[in-house]
């Protein structure tokens, strides 16, 4: 039991504390989580904001919205990438190269050591990433390439419809920070869109090293598809995520289809916001009936990620923000579909 003295003492600091304003609101919230007060529902700190810029230059593009996430100094940390490298197709069915080196020259201007792992779905990964220049790349800028099909370590991740759970790669789980870049397409097999949550599916084994279990046939053989794949963002949270949506598909997908040139690229914090967002471009542009059915936040694998906390649950949440004056147009277009019922 505490004595009354010591109680006392320990009082008299706390109020020396809260009145020297060391105590900052700052400290105990993230705009990505809730808090909780007893006997009060829980609540989201703030909104999650959507950067929008219109440009075709990646570079340009990538170095202005890492200045809007204000995400500080990488110094002495490793920083793990996951892009889109499903397939040896050309974008917008995979990350364009250009938007590899232009971030990868953004986390060394904040001194980052940066490895890039992948498992590619539609191909040999380590024939991909040749193929798709990320070798050569990583030859000449000095960052690290794991294929994530060849001797990884794996963490098993339990979740409600895996029916083994799913394998998670050390090397995101062992990484400082996990920044992810995606694309702005439709998904023919099953997903209906992919985009952040979908691309998280390049982070999990195909297969179990021990009895060569199938964890992607078991995905898109199962009717809780979309389900699964926002499950599988459990295992990590990014950094950031940054989208290309400078071309698109809006039909078909992922490794050809219709092409749509928005000419944006978007960053969040929040992947559920920030697929949202590239969910409210696709029906501007006109989509498939799956990805224009109902709401927004209706959607399997936006409703299921905004049920697991991992962002976002109500367009209400969501901050749509034009970095520069060209994209105020597409914006305010993008905050009308999302408030469609």
């Amino acid at each position: 039991m505490v004595k009354r003295r010591e109680f006392l003492k320990w009082l008299a600091a706390l109020f020396t504390v809260i009145f020297s304003g060391c105590i900052d609101k700052r400290d105990t919230t993230n705009k990505n989580q809730e808090i909780v007060k007893e006997g009060e529902p829980m609540k989201r700190a703030m909104n999650s904001e959507v950067y929008v810029i219109k440009t075709n230059d990646r570079g340009l593009g990538i170095k202005e919205l890492v200045k809007r996430l204000d995400v500080g100094s990488f110094s002495g940390k490793k920083v793990a990438l996951k892009a889109n490298y499903n397939s040896a197709d050309s974008f917008p069915a995979s990350t364009h190269i250009d938007t590899v080196f232009a971030l990868i020259r953004a986390l060394k201007e904040k001194r980052a050591s940066v490895v890039l792992a992948e498992r590619s779905g539609m191909g040999n990964t380590r024939e991909v990433l040749e193929e798709m220049g990320v070798m050569e790349l990583a030859g000449k800028e000095g960052f690290d390439v794991v294929i994530l099909d060849e001797n990884s370590e794996w963490v098993l991740e339990k979740q409600e419809h895996w029916k083994r759970g799913f394998l998670f790669p050390k090397v995101f789980r062992d990484a400082d920070a996990i920044i992810q870049t995606c694309c702005l397409k439709t998904h023919r097999y099953g997903g209906h869109f992919t985009m952040s949550l979908k691309n998280s599916v390049g982070m999990v084994a195909k297969y179990h090293p021990d009895d060569g279990y199938n964890y992607m046939s078991e995905l898109h053989s199962s009717r809780y598809q979309r389900l699964m794949i926002a499950e599988i963002n459990t295992a990590y949270e990014p950094a950031f995520v940054i989208m290309d949506g400078i071309a698109g598909f809006s039909k078909g997908g992922p490794d050809t289809g219709t092409l749509i040139e928005p000419g944006i690229m978007l960053a969040s914090r929040d992947r559920v916001a920030l697929d949202a967002a590239g969910i409210a471009v696709l029906r501007i542009y006109g989509t498939t009936n799956e990805v224009s059915a109902g709401s927004i936040f209706g959607q399997e694998q936006i409703a299921r990620a905004a049920e697991l906390n991992l962002g976002a649950s109500s367009p209400d949440e969501i901050e749509v923000v034009a970095v520069n004056e060209e994209a105020s147009g597409i914006c305010a277009a993008i905050e009308g579909e999302l408030q469609k019922k």
